[in-house]
């Protein structure tokens, strides 16, 4: 009887440990009491032990009714002499108690559960008010001095759909990898080689297909240059092992939690280091408020996809490449707190007093070596502007403020594509650049296949002010174009240099309803383009004229930008070079042009613009 009883106790006892590893390996709580996640798989885990017990004794009753009737004892009628069958009075019979085991474990429940009660009160906003605001600490920045004006050949224009489908295209065009695998919508955004990149793992297209490579691993990962748009499928000499896509224990989830079972883990990302080693980087969480409020990044946990090698750091020792230690959400979340408790939680509800908040959108900024999140920030009662925005860095939690008022970005999203209208294109959200000392929107412009078919910059101070064009380059020079006819200023610093030599050759097009010239000098390779704002004798200008003037000295370039024309004298070997106000003109010749420019200026006859492209055609035939 005891060993039977014995037997009933392990068998129980096993069935108990057996359900409760696959609900742990299938929640993956930490254990920690600090994750409400291990409270409720200590609730569920009381729950199974229960069960299994309750339903033991179910059995072990229901066997029992029938086995304690069996036995009886055999008599004989003392008058009769007839055999008695009955029961056996000295059986015995065990009762089946099941009140301890359910009260002790509901007890246990309970207590749990007001355990968690009384952890989540002590954390409420309301007591702890200051303390969220403090989550993050904000400090005033220069906006010209922390954010570097850009050349154009370095504005990102690719956004994370982009770089889905430029993914996409590139799986696609290897036939071997297409039938096996897919691509993992990660595209986290980093610095690499100093250049903004996503980058974005394979993945198993299914269990039969993991099943097949599941040896050898995902044997590349792709990346998409931001600026370029070039998208590369990197080969790796081993493959990665660990990833989401993997099962059982080489899921990066389960191997992070059987690795580090005491830590709690926030969003687990995928990035390459300087040397192009894939990495998955896990950022560990503590609670700054409370017993599980208040949530903060305290280190990373880094993982070699390949080889599995892992190793802990504290948030102040994480390597220089890492870029995203801190979520987008998390930030976000803090920046509301900080906006929304500058002066008390009683404020945040009544008065209101000094409250802001994000809007509803943020972007990415690549400054130096670190990825910085960017979102304007606007007062609670007004949506249509900013009172400024805020750049945090992702990898220290630097956060500067930039009290710049102006529009908010989905009004610069509505007037980028209030401007080409006509062409129905939709707008992605906004990018904020330095340009020219002055904050300013950058926005890319899609038709309904998702493709970018045009650039705009929207002032962020006066966004009626939109440049927008078929290239960055053509949207830059109409936004200064909106910014001059606005009476605006540009101090854009130049290398300028004075020069003066024999025009060789000459030509004009039309570029954005303004004329531009073309011209190039004897003994000299560089190409030379001014408006016609420049300069109103340019029309009259052919080869063989003398003429001096001032250009902005270009960088690696072959074409150079005519900043003001000093002199300009006809016929060669004129001699000494007279001023251009100074310079006569034949009254003869003079009415003559007029004659000739007559057509144009009776609608009779009009020159046919050219596009940006056939500009550069021009230049090129130089």
């Amino acid at each position: 009887m005891k060993r039977n009883k014995f037997a009933s106790v392990l068998g129980r006892i096993f069935v108990s440990a057996i359900l409760i590893f696959l609900l742990f390996y299938t929640m993956l709580p930490a254990v920690n009491f600090h994750d409400q996640n291990f409270i409720i798989f200590l609730i569920i885990s009381i729950l199974i032990v229960l069960v299994v017990n309750f339903l033991t004794y179910v059995k072990n009753f229901l066997s029992s009714l029938g086995e304690r009737n069996r036995t009886v004892v055999v008599g004989q009628d003392p008058i009769t002499g007839a055999p008695v069958y009955g029961k056996n009075p000295d059986q015995p019979q065990e009762p089946v108690n099941l009140a301890k085991p359910l009260k002790y474990g509901f007890i246990l429940i309970a207590g749990l559960i007001a355990f968690m009660a009384v952890a989540s009160v002590i954390g409420i906003q309301f007591f702890n008010a200051s303390r969220y605001r403090d989550l993050i600490t904000i400090t005033d920045g220069d906006f010209t001095e922390d954010v570097a004006e850009l050349n154009m050949n370095q504005i990102p224009v690719v956004d994370k759909d982009t770089a889905s489908r430029l993914g996409s295209r590139k799986l696609g065009e290897m036939s071997e990898l297409v039938s096996q695998f897919e691509i993992q919508e990660n595209y986290t955004q980093i610095n690499y080689q100093g250049m903004p990149y996503r980058v974005t793992p394979l993945a198993y297209a299914d269990p039969i297909k993991w099943l097949l490579n599941q040896k050898s691993g995902l044997p590349a990962y792709i990346t998409v240059n931001m600026v370029t748009q070039d998208t590369e499928l990197v080969w790796l000499e081993s493959g990665m092992k660990y990833s989401p896509s993997e099962y059982f224990f080489r899921n990066i989830y389960r191997y992070l939690r059987f690795s580090y079972p005491t830590k709690m883990f926030n969003q687990v990302s995928f990035e390459i280091d300087d040397e192009g080693t894939p990495y998955w980087v896990a950022p560990t969480i503590s609670y700054q408020i409370g017993w599980w409020n208040g949530k903060d990044i305290s280190g990373a946990v880094l993982v070699n996809a390949c080889t599995g090698e892992s190793q802990y750091y504290p948030k102040d020792q994480v390597p220089q490449w890492i870029d995203q230690l801190y979520s987008s959400d998390m930030i976000i979340q803090q920046l509301d707190d900080n906006g929304r408790f500058q002066n008390g939680y009683l404020n945040s509800i009544f008065g209101q007093k000094g409250v802001r908040r994000t809007t509803y959108g943020y972007n990415y900024l690549a400054i130096n070596d670190d990825v910085y999140l960017y979102t304007g920030m606007s007062s609670v009662t007004a949506d249509e502007s900013n009172i400024g925005f805020v750049l945090v860095n992702l990898r220290t939690k630097e956060t500067k403020f930039y009290p710049i008022p102006g529009a908010t970005e989905y009004s610069a999203m509505d007037s980028a594509q209030g401007q080409v209208q006509h062409l129905k294109y939709t707008a992605t959200f906004p990018l904020l650049l330095n340009i020219s000392d002055r904050p300013t929107y950058f926005i890319s412009l899609k038709d309904a296949a998702g493709l970018v078919k045009m650039y705009a910059f929207v002032d962020v101070a006066q966004y009626q002010i939109v440049g927008t064009g078929a290239t960055i380059d053509e949207a830059r020079k109409n936004y200064r174009t909106a910014l001059n006819l606005e009476e605006d200023t540009l101090d854009i610093p130049k290398d300028e240099k004075t020069v003066s030599g024999t025009i060789e050759a000459v030509a004009n097009v039309v570029v954005s309803g303004n004329t531009c010239y073309y011209f190039t000098l004897e003994g000299d390779r560089t190409v030379y383009t001014a408006m016609i704002q420049v300069s109103e004798q340019l029309p009259f200008l052919k080869a063989g004229d003398e003429i001096g003037f001032t250009y902005e000295n270009p960088e690696e370039s072959a074409t150079a930008t005519v900043l003001s024309v000093q002199s300009i004298q006809t016929g060669k070997n004129a001699g000494d070079l007279q001023p251009e106000q100074e310079q006569p003109l034949e009254t003869e010749k003079l009415s003559e042009t007029s004659k000739a420019l007559e057509p144009a200026e009776t609608g009779e006859e009009t020159e046919t613009e050219a596009t940006e492209t056939e500009a550069a055609e021009a230049a090129a035939n130089f």
